[in-house]
């Protein structure tokens, strides 16, 4: 068995079994969450042949950040379960990689210590009720070098999950979880997730943050040309790993309509079951610019720390180069739907 391909076993292995569960768990009867993978293992390519690909390159860009894989690490909280060094640990990770780390508005890592690192970041956002704290976050996560925002626009309310052993709540300690906000004087009400996102609320962050947004959480075409509309500069396809509604499309069905929609005005990423190189390459093909990795990357994380994460994302690249060849298209434009069979 590929590296890869035993990370959850070899995560297992390491973590307590609440923070395991909490990790690997979905919404519901968890429909969503444990379909995600196979959809993508559905995809059929059909390669092209005598191409030269004496060279090839898995070089891409997000909102004009140069990478060197078009594989980006998805907003995760908790990550000092994992390991103690936690988003710390991801960043750097990241930054030898040449990738890109998305941070939770809940980390458990002072913003100021990740920009510390001197790579690019964006940072997620969780709008709360009381927008003077949202703000006062994301002020915070610009100020230390975010240069985007990521607004999650599927969390209205957060998804039934059912424990099935101990919570992983019973665990976490204050300095593991939400350390960028200062609630103090609050009324606990103010940290509640906002339910009344409006496409004019991407507008207002736009304006008060000075940062391009990504809305993550999209899953229709109608949505997220909207979203475009409303000042979006892209979209994450994304059911939240299956963690809010349970039954939600799965991202590799629901990318194809979002890409048509809007590809032509912003860029479009996907999250959402995505393991192997094979996986990468059906989503690029489909039209996405990069995709995000969210579980892979915290079981990389509980198996070898910071190195895990690089390791993780080098045999990504690594493999998605074999991929590229054995496919025939000596770089990332050259992908397309052409590449796939019928489904």
């Amino acid at each position: 068995m590929r590296w890869l391909e035993s990370l959850p076993g070899l995560a297992r292995e390491r973590l307590p079994p609440s923070v395991w569960e909490y990790f690997d768990q979905g919404a519901g009867r968890g429909i969503s969450a444990a379909e995600a993978a196979s959809v993508w293992d559905a995809v059929r390519f059909r390669p092209r042949a005598l191409v030269d690909v004496s060279r090839v390159s898995t070089a891409t860009t997000a909102l004009g950040q140069q990478l060197t894989l078009p594989v980006l690490v998805a907003p995760t909280t908790l990550q000092r379960l994992a390991t103690p060094e936690g988003e710390l640990a991801t960043a750097r990770a990241a930054r030898r990689a040449g990738s890109l780390m998305c941070v939770s508005s809940n980390a458990g890592t002072p913003f100021e210590q990740i920009g510390a690192i001197g790579h690019p970041w964006w940072v997620q956002a969780y709008l709360m009720r009381d927008r003077g704290l949202s703000l006062a976050v994301l002020e915070r996560a610009r100020a230390s070098g975010a240069c985007a925002v990521v607004l999650t626009a599927d969390t209205p309310v957060v998804g039934t999950k059912h424990q099935v052993g101990d919570s992983v709540w019973d665990r976490v300690r204050p300095e593991q979880i939400r350390v960028n906000i200062d609630a103090a004087g609050l009324p606990a009400s103010a940290l509640d997730k906002a339910d009344d996102l409006t496409p004019d609320t991407i507008g207002w962050l736009v304006e008060h943050t000075g940062l391009p947004v990504v809305v993550k959480g999209v899953l229709r075409g109608d949505d997220a040309a909207l979203a475009v509309r409303a000042g979006a500069r892209g979209v994450v396809v994304s059911n939240h790993g299956g963690r809010q509604l349970d039954q939600a499309i799965a991202t590799a069905r629901a990318l194809p309509d979002v890409v048509q929609a809007v590809r032509a005005d912003a860029e479009v990423l996907v999250d959402g079951g995505l393991r192997t190189s094979e996986h990468v390459l059906a989503a690029l093909a489909l039209g996405a610019q990069a995709v995000l990795l969210g579980r892979p990357v915290l079981w990389a994380l509980a198996v070898a720390g910071e190195d895990g994460v690089t390791r993780l994302l080098d045999e990504l690249r690594r493999d998605l180069a074999e991929c590229l060849r054995l496919v025939g298209a000596p770089c990332l434009d050259l992908l397309g739907p052409d590449l796939l069979a019928d489904r």
